[in-house]
């Protein structure tokens, strides 16, 4: 379409229309001195094929996890997606998808829903599961305000030893509802002694990650022995879903609630979002979950059909009777986890967890073998472990990008006095030479 500049007539009118007499009153809210006064330092414009080759050098400044051998987790994984996921989830009919408000005419979208909630429920033990939570964080957050309207409590103890910046979220949730989050010391696995003597008749919940963030599987059952003995419920925290596939199911041992993140389960990195925020509990506590539930039902001549059977947001029902204020819709990422894990299978998810574990702990084996590398903490891991490093472990990941290597996150960023530890992630993606690459550089480093 070509650009057809106004006139002088029609802007005068644009203009009397606006109430202004010039350009420049449109502006005169704006201080002179944050003007820009001359004209912008932009190069001529370019052909298409000039653009686009310029465009293309730029996007080579950056580089991605195709490029690098990645030993970075902490919430974040790499893992192999089967082509099957893309070609299912992202044919038009589910990619143009969004919130089903006239629900039941929606009935793909509705089956697809079900389908995730069903096998996140198998995933992790618990009796129901919803749809449409933003991330791992949020979920975290809904999971404590859920947990306090439950017990009619006003207090919330989490480990230090879950993901920082869910804690950050939570208390960016509770900071203006009468809820009091304290946090509860961990070094490297959260104490079941510290938990029993914390946790007071003010407590409605327990909050606890495992894998947690330091790599450590916790003492999931006699956590929540704790939290249970002085009436509490018991919130298990999952970042990578994955470790299900070999690991207790939360469900197993004594959990109320379970949160996590989906991303790992066939959705891409996709630079830190949108990811997918899981959150399950006990049929019990069915009323108070936040979001969506789809549930199977028939029709007047007998077919199955699927339908909105809760949905407890402030957009369907009276404010005051909301559970939650979550109004977006992760139905897209939470058909890729449903593709991704039918993909699979039971045993593939297995396979593919047993197969993180046994490159970790190799790598974790070659790792601590090396002089001045030391586990930060004795307890078993699954696919990531904290190492104390002889030097900075900033330094090691300047030095390791540029040998095409991803390291792991420096802990001194979150946890000051871990400030010479690096959490390493090792998925299915590392092969048996990248891990020793990776050791032979830390070799040389000294």
């Amino acid at each position: 379409m070509k650009y057809i500049p106004a006139t002088a007539a029609e802007r005068e009118r644009m203009l009397a229309a606006a109430g202004v007499r010039s350009m420049e009153d449109l502006f005169r809210d704006i201080p002179e001195e944050a003007r820009l006064t001359r004209p912008l330092d932009l190069p001529p414009a370019l052909a298409d094929p000039d653009l686009l080759a310029h465009v293309r050098e730029l996007a080579d400044r950056n580089t991605d996890c195709d490029r690098l051998a990645c030993f970075l987790g902490a919430g974040a994984y790499d893992h192999f997606v089967p082509s099957t996921v893309a070609h299912l989830a992202l044919r038009p009919e589910f990619l143009t998808a969004y919130t089903p408000y006239q629900a039941e005419i929606m009935q793909g979208e509705l089956q697809a829903i079900y389908e995730y909630q069903s096998m996140m429920c198998e995933l992790t033990g618990m009796d129901v599961a919803n749809a449409s939570m933003y991330d791992g964080a949020s979920a975290t957050g809904e999971a404590a305000c859920m947990a306090v309207d439950l017990t009619k409590r006003s207090e919330v103890l989490i480990s230090t030893a879950v993901h920082p910046e869910y804690r950050q979220v939570l208390r960016t949730y509770t900071g203006h509802l009468p809820i009091t989050v304290r946090e509860l010391p961990a070094r490297g696995l959260t104490s079941v002694e510290a938990a029993r003597a914390a946790i007071t008749d003010a407590t409605a919940a327990l909050i606890v990650q495992s894998p947690n963030f330091f790599g450590a599987i916790e003492q999931g059952e006699a956590l929540a022995q704790a939290a249970h003995d002085k009436g509490a419920l018991f919130v298990v925290a999952i970042a990578e879903p994955i470790s299900l596939g070999i690991l207790r199911p939360p469900g197993e041992y004594g959990a109320d609630i379970v949160i996590g993140e989906g991303q790992s389960l066939g959705n891409a990195l996709n630079f830190g979002g949108p990811y997918l925020g899981v959150i399950a509990t006990r049929e019990q506590y069915v009323r108070r979950m936040p979001g969506r539930l789809v549930g199977r039902t028939v029709d007047t001549a007998g077919r199955p059909g699927y339908v909105l059977t809760l949905q407890t947001r402030e957009q369907h029902i009276r404010r005051a009777k909301a559970t939650s204020n979550i109004c977006t819709n992760e139905s897209l990422n939470a058909l890729i986890a449903a593709v991704y894990l039918a993909t699979l299978g039971r045993h593939g998810v297995a396979h593919v967890a047993e197969s993180c574990a046994r490159k970790a702990h190799y790598a974790r084996e070659r790792i601590t073998g090396l002089r001045g590398y030391e586990l930060a903490f004795d307890a078993p891991t699954f696919n990531e472990f904290t190492v104390r490093c002889p030097m900075p472990p900033a330094e090691i990941n300047r030095r390791l990008l540029t040998h095409g290597i991803l390291g792991g996150l420096e802990l001194g960023r979150f946890y000051p006095e871990y400030d010479d530890c690096w959490l390493l992630c090792v998925t299915e993606q590392r092969s048996r030479k990248e891990i020793d690459r990776l050791v032979d550089h830390l070799e040389a480093l000294r």
